[in-house]
Formats: structure tokens, C-alpha cells, sequence
């Protein structure tokens, strides 16, 4: 955290415009991951790469420099992130040079606690940011591949404090360039993270509670045949009571009981989570979504837009 090197980059990235990415003809064509997704992409197809909507999760990108080849991921949890690198570094080939390496998110969501034992008092710090940073650093240093780590924008370099006194982080999101490896803070809206947001951002929930998805990422992106493919996910039909209970809510309590970083949240939060909701009402059985346990397939167009084919 203290070398002068990722503290000038941090800074840089702090300082920089926020870019809109749009969706359509008019924006560039680019592949968004939401939280535990990642995605490997190839420079020659896709311009961008981003994730946005960090709060106490970490956006992890990986670039192979000689090819350009960019894997992006939206890490939520310390026992996703190595199994998580795995999967991200499968696709970026073989190389002796170090790969580039960019953390980002993260804000500094901890509470010092004093806790007493035989040898006396001592500090710990709790929250969900510290714990998952530790473990990529730790995976990183260990793995086999080398890294030359370009950018450390977490926790404390990444918090701000707004002016009811919460902790907020700096960068919520961002691109990267793949054909450069440029990396610059950005936000998405609901029509530029697609395709199939609402059943994607379900994933998250539900693959907490299916096996196949244990210590994995999420599969969204097939970087060969340049088609979204949203592997299949799972739920019981008690989630559609759940969604029940919890559209009851007021957007108070919705904040408090379904985020980890309630005064952070983006201002669209609350209205995504309805919209979760009202999805699992209407369909209970998650066969409505993945037949027969199938991935959903989506096709680029040629205007410019992702077209779902199965």
C-alpha cells in the first residue's frame, strides 16, 4: 500500500473523468461482468472491457501484454479468488513475461475492534474489503505466473468520506482499453450492463447455494465463439416467497438488510433489487429461465446490440 509507484497510479486514476460507456451503435463494443462473473476477451473483437458497482468487492484485470488477450472478474468473496484466477488465466496463453495486473474497488469498509487474549490486548480490524484484498494479494504472490501489478486502488487510497460522514469509495467501476491496456474510472446504466442483467445479477444470489458454482466464478462470456453464454443457474421455488417478503420492505430496510455497504450504494440500488424481485415472482421455477439447466445464448447484431438466441 505504501509503494510510491501504486500510489502515483492510484492517484492518476483517482484524478481522471469518469467515463459513461453507452450501449448500442453509437458506444463501443465492449462485455460488462457483474459481481463473481468474469469474462476473457480477445483485443481483435471487443474494444472494452468494465465492472462497475464496487463497493466492498475488488475488480480484478488481467492483460496479457504481447497479445493483448484481457480477462476482467468482480470479486465478492475470499473463497472465489482462487479458483477465480484460475479460470481467469486460462485463456491468456503462455508467456515469460509478467502479465499486468489492476485492483480496483475495494473501499476501506472496516471498524477497528479491541480484543483481549493471554498476551493482552491488540487491534483487528473487521469488514468485508480487508479479507478479500488480503487473499488476492496472497493468491498473486503465490501463483506460478508473474505479475507486474499496475494498479492497487483499494481499501484506504480508494476511500472517501461524504459529507454525512460514511465511508464511500473513490472508483466504483471502470474500463479498460484492451487494445492498449488503459485503465480509466467508468459507469454502466441499465441499458449498457447487458445482456440479460436481471437474470445475471440472479446468479449472484443463487449460486451461493448451488454446488456447481462452489469456489468458482460465474461463466458469462465464451471468448471463442464471441457469443454470451450465461451459464445456468439453479434456485428453490422459496425464493419467489422470499421475494415476496422482501419487496415489503421500505427502501430503508432494503439498504440495511440486502447490502454490505448500505450508505455506499449507488442511488439505482434499491430499484435494481425490486426488480430481482419481481423476476423471481413472476418466475418461481428456475427452469423458466435455464431449460433443462441450459446456458442463454446471446448473439451480437449488427446494429450494435446483444440478441438472445436460446
Amino acid at each position: 500500500m505504501g509503494n510510491p509507484g501504486l500510489r502515483a497510479a492510484s492517484e492518476r486514476l483517482r484524478a481522471a473523468p469518469e467515463r459513461t460507456v453507452p450501449s448500442g451503435p453509437e458506444g463501443p463494443r465492449h462485455v460488462y461482468v457483474f459481481q463473481r462473473e468474469y469474462a476473457t476477451v480477445d483485443p481483435a473483437r471487443v474494444e472494452l472491457v468494465g465492472t462497475d458497482e464496487m463497493t466492498t468487492c475488488v475488480g480484478v484485470a488481467i492483460r496479457n501484454n504481447k497479445t493483448g488477450m484481457t480477462s476482467i472478474s468482480h470479486m465478492d468473496f475470499p473463497k472465489i479468488v482462487e479458483g477465480g484466477f484460475k479460470q481467469m488465466l486460462e485463456l491468456l496463453g503462455d508467456d515469460d513475461e509478467p502479465f499486468d495486473v489492476h485492483l480496483i474497488g475495494g473501499f476501506d469498509d472496516a471498524s477497528t475492534k479491541v480484543v483481549y487474549s493471554a498476551g493482552g490486548k491488540h487491534s483487528i480490524q473487521e469488514g468485508y474489503s480487508h479479507p478479500l484484498c488480503f487473499k488476492i494479494v496472497e493468491v498473486l504472490h503465490k501463483s506460478q505466473q508473474r505479475f507486474h501489478l499496475r494498479s492497487f486502488c483499494v481499501l484506504g487510497i480508494n476511500t472517501m468520506t461524504d459529507s454525512y460522514g460514511n465511508a464511500r469509495p473513490i472508483v466504483g467501476g471502470f474500463v479498460m482499453q484492451t487494445s492498449s491496456g488503459v485503465v480509466t474510472p467508468a459507469s454502466f446504466d441499465i441499458t449498457s450492463r447487458c445482456p440479460d442483467e436481471i437474470v445475471r445479477r440472479i446468479r449472484v444470489s443463487v449460486s451461493s447455494y448451488d454446488p456447481n458454482w462452489r469456489g468458482k466464478l460465474l461463466e458469462t462470456y465464451n471468448t471463442h465463439a464471441d457469443i454470451f453464454q450465461i451459464a445456468p443457474a439453479c434456485w428453490m421455488p422459496d425464493w419467489a416467497e422470499m421475494a415476496s417478503s422482501h419487496n415489503q420492505l421500505s427502501d430503508s430496510e432494503v439498504l440495511l438488510q440486502c447490502s454490505t455497504s448500505p450508505a455506499a450504494e449507488p442511488p439505482h440500488f434499491v430499484e435494481t433489487e425490486r426488480r430481482i424481485w419481481k423476476y423471481l415472482i413472476e418466475n418461481p421455477d428456475w427452469e423458466d429461465a435455464f431449460p433443462k439447466y441450459k446456458p442463454r445464448v446471446f448473439h451480437w447484431t449488427n446494429d450494435g446490440r446483444w440478441s438472445r438466441h436460446s
